[in-house]
């Protein structure tokens, strides 16, 4: 028996060195004493110190290309071709490797042998004999270990050469595992200083006796150990490299690992260093700790990704230091800004709505701490707009944002064309990418003027009207999907509820409600079916005294595909769509993905109403085909869809192009 620290394969030959030095005979440990006589050869001859060195064999470093200079004094000639290595018969090596005998082994074992291997790194290039030599001696040393890490100690490993056509040659690596030792006892030496949470600790490793011997099972219990420490409470604990035991005889290894978990801690304050971005303070709002709370790193780590989070640091570092009062940590942090200002731009196209380009300026922290002040403009053949927004994040409390907008937009589509003067504020609890939220809210206020024309639609005239409205829109969401951008299982609901005063003429009142619901359902891998509900309502007054821009539209890359934007619904003498006070919307697909493309077969349907709930009849179907590349912030869209029952006017096809899923 002797002792081995089990680490890694990749960290294990210098340990196993030292364990077999260890029980080398005594005799062979002791070494002839130093004399000044010269040493004999091999045929007992004295070797004469002033001789010149014998030339060194080949030790698999490739010869320099030399061509067309003579060699330097002392160094032979190199035969053959100066640039590639050969064999001593003038021709250059190719070899194959076969790794045989590993039925029944874990995948990861020639999964990491063929990413560690030096043979496999030279495969199919040309190579001497001698370098080939020394590869396969370092493969079957390599094998040898990693096969111990996963338990087998008397594993065989046996390499053979045999050659083929022509240059090429077989490097054959045969393995006999043997059988698998087993953990006799497993010890945590000093866990029980834990207390009570010993037990679980000891669970959290993982690894007990009677389990395999197998370095991937201890190195993941350590990190866990290590990882559960800290969020029991442990700022300061160490665990140390795991010690193994192996009994040849019993075919059986003893764990003993030391564990020192410091003493339990409580946050204390959170304290900054170097040039601060925000003050303690504000980082106190975004910290899920307060002081006087147990210590758990995983509060910690979440600290981390939120300061990431707000685009305005590019690293982190954070400590936990001992305060002056014992048992209390505070919290050292160390940021580094990011750069604060960014231009981006987006282009689209989507039948109907023609192409649309947008450009914005942001400045991140224009207004402390993390307020966002962008400026935008669209320039499109349906829409022009300039505004300026600010979005002041973590307000009050972590993901509470503050938004704020004015903007001057002119849209004109067949339904109308409206310029239109717009001030909103809100307050909002939204998700991200980074922490897909449940549940998200939003409570607003929106102040706008609109000079709006439309067509009446019982005589066809043209009419224009201003309208002045203000409406307090809120939104209640719940997200159980996997995904924000490309669910593929789970299911969500929204709904909106906007009552809004028009001054057009009269002051009057009504109230907008709209509820939305998507479900994804995975086939097979790679293969996911979603559908969507939308159903829409205006109660309190008539279709008419409603600005058009205000109504419920159908139609679109976001509605009902293969029917132009608004192109669904009532429509006026002139053909063009009125808008109604409900809507009922559905849509099914199948996402196909295969690689970073997919394929989605869709069909929708819709309708509009001028009653004020959706009569779910008359329904306008839509089918299509749409292609995707998934990148790694979400799918780009292109679909292309046609009427089922087309109506006189109704284009053919339509095409939408996107940033995300449909739905």
């Amino acid at each position: 028996m002797f002792p081995v620290p089990l680490r890694s394969p990749f960290r294990t030959l210098t340990a196993i060195a030292a364990a077999l030095l260890l029980t080398m005979p005594a005799d062979a440990q002791d070494a002839p004493p130093v004399t000044d006589q010269p040493l004999p050869d091999a045929d007992g001859d004295s070797l004469d110190p002033d001789a010149p060195l014998t030339p060194l064999p080949d030790l698999g470093v490739d010869w320099p290309d030399v061509s067309g200079a003579e060699a330097p004094p002392g160094v032979p000639a190199r035969p053959g071709s100066p640039t590639e290595p050969q064999n001593a018969e003038g021709r250059a090596l190719r070899y194959q490797v076969i790794l045989s005998g590993l039925q029944g082994l874990p995948d990861s074992l020639r999964t990491r042998f063929n990413e560690l291997s030096t043979l496999k790194a030279g495969e199919d290039k040309p190579a001497n004999t001698a370098q080939i030599d020394r590869r396969a001696r370092e493969d079957e040393t390599l094998l040898r270990d990693l096969l111990r890490a996963y338990g087998h100690y008397a594993a065989e490993v046996t390499t053979g050469v045999e050659a083929g056509a022509g240059d090429s040659l077989t490097v054959s690596l045969g393995v006999e595992p043997g059988p698998v030792y087993n953990f006799s006892s497993v010890s945590l030496e000093g866990v029980e200083k834990t207390g009570a949470k010993a037990e679980g600790l000891r669970r959290t490793f993982g690894v007990a006796p009677g389990d395999p011997v197998n370095a991937d099972a201890v190195a993941g219990g350590q990190a866990r150990l290590k990882e559960e420490l800290g969020q029991q409470g442990f700022p300061f604990a160490r665990v140390g490299e795991p010690q193994v035991t192996v009994d040849h005889d019993t075919r059986t290894a003893m764990l003993t690992m030391d564990v020192d978990p410091g003493g339990a801690a409580r946050f204390g304050r959170i304290v900054t260093h170097g040039k601060p971005i925000f003050t303690p303070e504000h980082l106190a709002i975004i910290a899920r700790f307060r002081p006087g709370t147990d210590y758990d790193a995983a509060l910690i780590e979440d600290f981390r990704r939120a300061l990431i989070a707000t685009s305005l640091v590019s690293s982190v570092r954070i400590t936990p230091v001992p305060a002056a009062e014992p048992g209390v940590v505070d919290i050292a942090v160390r940021l580094e800004p990011a750069p604060k200002r960014t231009i981006a731009g987006e282009l689209g196209y989507g039948t109907g709505e023609g192409i649309r380009a947008e450009v914005s300026w942001q400045h991140r922290n224009l207004i402390k701490p993390e307020g966002a002040v962008t400026f935008r403009g669209v320039a499109g053949t349906r829409e022009q707009l300039l505004g300026a927004s600010l979005r002041r994040s973590n307000f009050r409390d972590r993901d509470q944002v503050l938004t704020a907008q004015l903007v001057a937009s002119h849209t004109n589509l067949n339904a109308y064309d409206a310029r239109t003067f717009t001030l909103a504020a809100g307050l909002e609890r939204q998700t991200n990418i980074i922490w897909q939220k449940n549940w998200t809210w939003s409570l607003g206020a929106e102040l706008l003027t609109s000079d709006e024309r439309d067509t009446e639609r019982s005589t066809g005239l043209a009419r224009r009207r201003t309208f002045v409205i203000g409406a307090l829109p809120t939104n209640l969401a719940y997200d159980g999907s996997d995904n924000l951008l490309d669910p593929t299982r789970g299911w969500r609901l929204a709904g909106r509820v906007s009552p809004e005063v028009s001054f057009q003429n009269s002051p009057f009142g009504y109230a907008r409600v709209q509820l939305d619901g998507s479900a994804y359902l995975p086939m097979r891998e790679g293969v996911t079916i979603a559908g969507r509900v939308r159903l829409g309502s205006i109660v309190g007054a008539s279709r008419d005294r409603i600005a058009p821009s205000r109504r419920f539209y159908s139609g679109g890359g976001g509605s009902v595909r293969g029917y132009g934007y608004q192109d669904i619904g009532p429509k006026d003498a002139n053909g063009d769509p009125v808008g109604g006070r409900s809507l009922a919307e559905f849509a099914l697909e199948a996402r196909v993905r295969f690689g970073d493309f997919g394929i989605v077969p869709f069909i929708d349907a819709g309708n509009l109403y001028t009653s004020p709930l959706p009569a779910l009849t008359n329904l306008r179907y839509g089918a299509g085909l749409g292609v995707r590349y998934h990148t790694s912030f979400g799918p780009i869209r292109v679909d292309v869809g046609t009427p089922l029952n087309r109506r006189p006017g109704d284009s053919r096809i339509a095409v939408y192009v996107s940033l995300g899923q449909a739905f």
